[in-house]
């Protein structure tokens, strides 16, 4: 094993010049992946439909090829899941990454090739771990072990000739065997399909492992670490695993659940790394750990980028630019092209550049998570900053949340409905929501022109709710585990509706 570690370790230094040149030459990247995309699909059935092989620059590929949203794609995603070869990518696909957020369906599947696992996910993995052996080099990281929770497989009774899963899982699944032995629990446990039986049986065969690193979904990541201290009959995770020196967290905003890792994982020799991972592709790492909700977008992951401004998306004036044209401080929606046929695909996230040199972006929402009933555009980011802000001045902790309007009724205006699970309650949720709406109002200019005097706004609501009342409900939708998460804000009342009523059928 000491053997093995000196090897990766000189890989993983090799991977970080590879880095460094990402940060230098991001377009020349951008470039090279553009063309060789291109190349690879011109003669798949997208391609052909769309006249790759007649396309020799940007400017042909924008006239060519339309954006577009999962729902257009998804009749040649169909023809993969039943089998068919070809379609959207020139190699064979026969894994899916399955998601939530369509409108046509339960579920969305996406492709996985084998170029994305290679070229994309695991360069990602390692590349985690170089930016942070790189800032932290007395680090003893890789002489434990990597905690990770995975998601879980299997097939579609619509599909069986395809393996469909959280993307998680299909990671650990495909792992070559020198990382499988360098990660816990063993792989049967991590890929289990009953959630709370995982976190059980994952509790108790990792609590006496040297674990010196966590991965994962802070949410589900919660869940367990809360569990693992249970049975050890502490408030300290480092009297469990005393050598846990790092968190490479992803897919939901760490801003509301840094306070609660403090507070469980307490002293200075802990860092957190987040990441921007998702079904579709690995987009961005932390790559400085002084700038927090600051990633350095990866841009030799075989992904080829565009943005158009999030207040176009959807009207005629959604032209997209790629990455040269993107200017810091302007709110953007992702278009990808991809390794695993994805053309021109709008993912749904929205992102804010915080720097152009290097190319760093912070997450700053969803294309559709966000409340603007009554014109006060209030998006992801200011509601997991506002919380935040409102946890430290009010000595609360909150594990998860959602948000959606009140409408206006005849004789009452209008107001948001926050509904809150609290790892520590405040004193009273009226001096907390009180705290929300004074951050809201300084973060959101719309917001607090709707609040002043009342106008269109009332104060937010916000109800505390029962601990495991999001697991729960998340478990009613079979979305539990891996990349599922709460929708953090609705322009609808269907969610916050639904576990209103499946609290108040319960009795909670």
């Amino acid at each position: 094993m000491g053997i093995l570690r000196t090897l990766i370790t000189k890989a993983l230094e090799q991977r970080f010049r590879r880095i460094d040149r990402m940060r230098r030459e991001p377009l020349s990247g951008q470039q090279a992946i553009f063309k060789t995309l291109l190349q690879a699909g011109k003669n798949t059935a997208f391609g052909r439909a769309h006249h790759f092989a007649q396309i020799r620059s940007y400017a042909d590929f924008t006239k060519q090829v339309p954006v577009s949203p999962y729902e257009e794609l998804y009749p040649y995603i169909e023809r993969m899941l039943k089998g068919e070869q070809n379609v959207l990518w020139n190699t064979p696909v026969t894994q899916f990454s399955k998601s939530s957020g369509t409108t046509n369906a339960r579920s969305k599947f996406i492709p996985v090739s084998a170029e994305a696992l290679r070229d994309c996910h695991y360069k990602a993995g390692a590349d985690l771990i170089s930016i942070y052996l790189e800032q932290k080099p007395g680090s003893r990281v890789l002489q434990g072990k990597n905690l990770g929770i995975g998601g879980s497989l299997g097939t579609h009774p619509q599909y069986p000739q395809s393996i469909t899963g959280d993307i998680s899982a299909l990671i650990m699944k495909n792992l070559p065997w020198w990382a499988q032995i360098m990660r816990t629990p063993t792989l049967d446990v991590a890929l289990m399909d009953r959630w709370e039986e995982k976190i059980e049986r994952i509790a108790r065969l990792t609590i006496n492992e040297d674990v010196t690193s966590l991965g994962g979904v802070p949410t589900w990541t919660v869940a367990l670490l809360r569990r693992v201290m249970e049975i050890k009959g502490t408030n300290n995770l480092l009297d469990v695993w005393p050598n846990l020196e790092v968190f490479l967290h992803g897919a939901v905003s760490f801003v509301p659940y840094r306070g609660l890792f403090r507070e469980m994982i307490p002293g200075a020799q802990m860092s957190y790394i987040e990441s921007y991972n998702a079904s579709e592709g690995f987009f961005a790492i932390q790559d400085d750990l002084g700038l927090e909700n600051q990633m350095l977008l990866m841009t030799e992951y075989g992904i080829f980028y565009e943005f158009i401004p999030a207040e176009h998306v959807g009207t005629p004036h959604a032209e997209p630019v790629p990455l040269e044209g993107v200017k810091p401080g302007i709110n953007y929606a992702i278009v990808i092209s991809t390794n695993a046929g994805l053309w021109r695909y709008l993912i749904g996230d929205t992102v804010r550049f915080t720097s152009t040199d290097p190319y760093r972006i912070c997450i700053s929402g969803r294309t559709r998570n966000f409340i603007n009933a009554f014109g006060e555009e209030l998006i992801v980011e200011n509601a997991e900053t506002a919380i935040s802000r409102a946890c430290a001045e009010t000595g609360a902790l909150v594990s998860n949340f959602t948000a959606a309007p009140v409408y206006m009724q005849r004789r009452s205006k209008g107001g948001h409905e926050w509904l809150i699970e609290f790892a520590r309650e405040p004193q009273t949720t009226d001096i907390f929501a009180a705290s929300l709406d004074k951050h809201l109002r300084s973060l959101n200019s719309d917001y607090d022109a709707k609040r002043s005097h009342d106008i269109a706004l009332e104060a937010p609501i916000v109800q505390a709710v029962p601990p495991g009342t999001f697991a729960h409900w998340l478990g009613r939708q079979g979305k539990l585990g891996g990349q599922h998460k709460v929708p953090r804000l609705s322009n609808s009342r269907e969610y916050v509706d639904e576990i209103a009523g499946m609290l108040q059928a319960s009795g909670g």
